[in-house]
């Protein structure tokens, strides 16, 4: 099991979001080269976070993307369900007749105990503080100073 390259990336650039100042607004092109991310693909990430109400999308010569002041909150499993749905480890886990075998399958109660963990601990993780993490631990020569718009 593993997270898609979108995830991954949305994950990237809503913690660099998080890092620049409040009502920073950064272009695709400058979120691509923080997230080391190929912009067109970028694109179609941040139009997933942007329809999951994550960030919001300006357009114009002022424009950009920005994450909104409560959006530092937003947790891990938001961003990677915002990008992959809901989180299921098994197609059985998808609702209570999605399997036939549900009643007894000796896996299933394993499943459905390892997608939970799973969840906890990506609800326990959020951006702001994953944020703070990563300016701690990055060495001085890789920190960008934001363009303000």
């Amino acid at each position: 099991m593993q997270l898609t390259r979108a995830a991954d990336y949305a994950v990237r650039v809503m913690i660099h979001m998080a890092g620049l100042p409040p009502g920073t607004r950064a272009s695709r092109s400058e979120l691509a080269e923080a997230v080391e991310c190929p912009e067109q693909f970028l694109s179609k990430v941040l139009q997933s976070l942007t329809r999951g109400g994550l960030v919001v999308s300006h357009r114009g010569n002022t424009g950009g993307f920005e994450l909104p002041g409560g959006h530092r909150e937003a947790t891990l499993l938001e961003v990677v369900e915002a990008i992959e749905g809901r989180i299921r480890l098994n197609v059985c886990l998808a609702s209570e007749h999605s399997c036939t075998r549900q009643g007894w399958c000796p896996a299933h109660d394993v499943w459905a105990e390892a997608q939970e963990s799973l969840a906890a601990v990506l609800q326990k993780a959020t951006i702001g503080e994953l944020a703070e993490r990563a300016t701690a631990r990055k060495p001085a020569g890789l920190v960008k100073q934001p363009v303000l718009n």
